[in-house]
């Protein structure tokens, strides 16, 4: 176990490499000046020059790559342009809001999609096999843009039972994480159905209904353990999709993570606060993918020797 690990450990390190070069450059592509940004149309040339060398902008590209990346090696990202902090700082701060509600709608996507996956497995072709069908069909046509002003519309404008922004109750979590999570239990249902569908059809599912085992003994502890594995794929997978889908939700409802802090770092030409935000997704994304495998070898051990 601790070889699979360690693999896999290193197979991480040259894709955050090849991230945070990639990040690096198509930063720096971003049209517009981030002296002027900060200065205004009107300022003089000698206070642009002046701010374009203290921030080390009137460097080469090259010259600003290598200082980057000796900034990175020494878990230093820079000092925002815009907050006048250091990166790091910055992040510690808003991160654990953006985890904080991507688990929650991850727990919520989990929530339905399960026992929806499991419900239309078993009830194939039948009225709420089709039923589960129009609803995640609906779900996954409703981008987050559209859900989450709607549902501000409905649960804190006129009904007035749920807040619009802000993190400071737990209340504050409910609507921001059904707009995350709706679209992702739309398309794990569909695969949990498409898992279970082929693992009802097993023999060994045949042998625990005839050896008397209640039904909800067979579906939850026998075939949905093993039809886990193409679901945790997609798991992995969607939880890169919610931490991109942050930066509109967390618009919406002012969330104040590093969805939100992106987008003020790309209308600031922010480059340190915007690396350090998208390194910052990169590496929970690399994450998770290795966590994801470690999960493929605790449910199905044969991984492990392969």
């Amino acid at each position: 176990m601790l070889r699979f690990t360690l693999r896999r450990l290193l197979l991480s390190l040259p894709v955050l490499g090849i991230v945070s070069t990639a990040i690096f450059f198509l930063i720096h592509m971003i049209p517009g000046d981030p002296v002027v940004q900060m200065l205004g149309e009107g300022a003089a040339p000698l206070e642009i020059e002046e701010l374009r060398r203290r921030l080390g902008l009137d460097q080469p590209l090259l010259t600003q790559f290598v200082n980057f990346w000796k900034g990175l090696l020494h878990a230093d990202l820079g000092t925002s342009f815009k907050f006048g902090r250091p990166v790091t700082e910055i992040l510690l701060v808003r991160y654990p809001a953006t985890m904080s509600l991507a688990l929650v709608s991850m727990v919520v996507a989990l929530a339905i999609a399960v026992p929806a996956g499991v419900t239309s497995a078993v009830h194939r072709a039948r009225w709420p096999d089709r039923a589960l069908g129009f609803v995640t069909l609906i779900g996954l046509s409703f981008p987050n843009f559209a859900l989450g002003p709607a549902l501000i519309l409905i649960f804190s404008i006129q009904a007035g039972l749920l807040p619009v922004s802000g993190d400071d109750t737990a209340a504050a979590y409910i609507l921001p994480a059904l707009t995350m999570g709706t679209s992702m239990a739309a398309i794990l249902t569909r695969m949990v159905r498409s898992s279970m569908l082929e693992q009802l059809s097993s023999d060994y599912v045949r042998t625990a209904r005839a050896k008397g085992l209640t039904e909800t003994a067979v579906l939850y502890r026998h075939a949905l353990r093993n039809g886990l594995i193409p679901v945790t794929t997609i798991v992995g997978l969607q939880f890169g999709s919610l931490l991109a889908g942050a930066i509109i939700t967390e618009t919406i409802f002012s969330w104040p993570g590093i969805g939100r802090l992106t987008l003020d770092a790309i209308h600031a030409r922010d480059y340190p606060l915007l690396q350090g935000c998208v390194l910052a997704i990169a590496v929970t994304y690399v994450l998770v993918n290795f966590l994801t495998d470690l999960t493929y070898s605790l449910l199905d051990p044969r991984i492990r020797t392969e």
